[in-house]
């Protein structure tokens, strides 16, 4: 079986990790981290609690020559510099120059490829001037560059989450973006059956809500944005780090729990969670929807793994998981 080694950058709670585990599985492909990084102590204890070894912290302190070598890059390189949520600074937000970080580490390290993500309005940011500086600064460090706006939703994923995803790989290849998986899970099978009454929403916010609005659902997660406008749908919008404690409600009337919330972001029930619920809220809405990075790193593995026959495995893709 072959070893493929990758790095995990902003790796947070390690969502491109279990994507990239599960992906390998499923091409007897055998994963190795060599090296992961992300600042947030909260997040180096999820890690180190679910995968056995303790991110490094800030990055801008690692000399790059100190990285191990490695065949993939991932990174979730911080969006808040670029979110509709934040300030848009770009990079004049110190944040958005730790992207400069990761293509330091490539231009050293050269992998064979690379996935990034972030949020979608980088594709807008700044006219279009920010996402343009990223790819050609990939560009020039040789790497065949194809980015595009996914969504959670149509990866089997109850959660309308679209971020732009960026691939790049040495040489140039046929690379093409996974197609869209339907359905998406319902919502029966993320919600929990028995849940703690410190989740419910006070009464005067549930019956504030319920005179603004009546679900066409059944079961429904119900959203209220910063206008006060509520709507429900079958599935839930983006979680958020920083959202508001009942930004998002089942049914109008509890909070989700941090279980169903790593669902929503299709960890799968194994992984432990090891902080308060606070953290749990942040780390989940800051976290990389798996199912969806992993359709990714599936179209990827054939260009990477030299054990593996791109036909035949695009093939296999097809028939699993639709069309190319």
């Amino acid at each position: 079986m072959e070893r493929l080694r990758f790095i995990d950058l902003f790796c947070g709670i390690g969502g491109f990790r279990v994507a990239m585990d599960q992906a390998c599985k499923e091409n007897d492909l055998i994963p190795e981290c060599v090296f992961s990084s992300d600042i947030d102590p909260y997040c180096q204890d999820s890690y180190e609690a679910n995968f056995g070894h303790r991110p490094t912290g800030d990055i801008t302190k690692v000399d790059e020559n100190d990285i191990p070598d490695h065949d993939i890059l991932f990174a979730g390189f911080p969006c808040q510099p670029f979110s509709i949520i934040g300030q848009r600074q770009g990079f004049n937000d110190i944040r958005g120059t730790l992207f400069f970080d990761i293509a330091r580490i490539i231009k050293q390290k050269q992998p064979k490829a690379f996935v990034l993500e972030n949020v979608k309005q980088l594709v807008g940011h700044d006219k279009g001037r920010t996402l343009k500086i990223i790819l050609n600064t990939l560009q020039d460090l040789g790497y065949d560059v194809h980015y595009a706006v996914l969504n959670a939703l149509d990866y089997g994923l109850p959660q309308k989450r679209e971020r732009v995803i960026i691939v790049g790989h040495r040489q140039p290849i046929l690379f093409s973006f996974p197609s869209p998986i339907r359905p998406f899970k319902p919502l029966s099978d993320i919600l929990e059956k028995r849940v703690d009454q410190k989740h419910n929403a006070s009464e005067y916010i549930a019956n504030k809500r319920k005179q603004k609005h009546q679900s066409a659902y059944k079961l429904s997660i119900w959203h209220e944005n910063k206008s006060g406008n509520i709507c429900s749908y079958p599935y839930s919008c983006a979680l958020r780090a920083g959202a508001s404690y009942n930004y998002l409600l089942v049914n109008g009337e509890r909070r989700l729990t941090p279980r169903e919330m790593l669902r929503l972001q299709g960890f799968p029930d194994s992984y432990k969670i090891v902080v308060n619920d606070s953290q749990a809220r942040k780390q989940a809405g800051n976290a990389v929807p798996v199912n969806m990075v992993k359709a990714v790193i599936l179209k990827l593995l054939p260009y990477v793994a030299s054990s593996l026959d791109i036909t035949s495995v695009l093939r296999e893709y097809e028939v699993n998981y639709g069309e190319r």
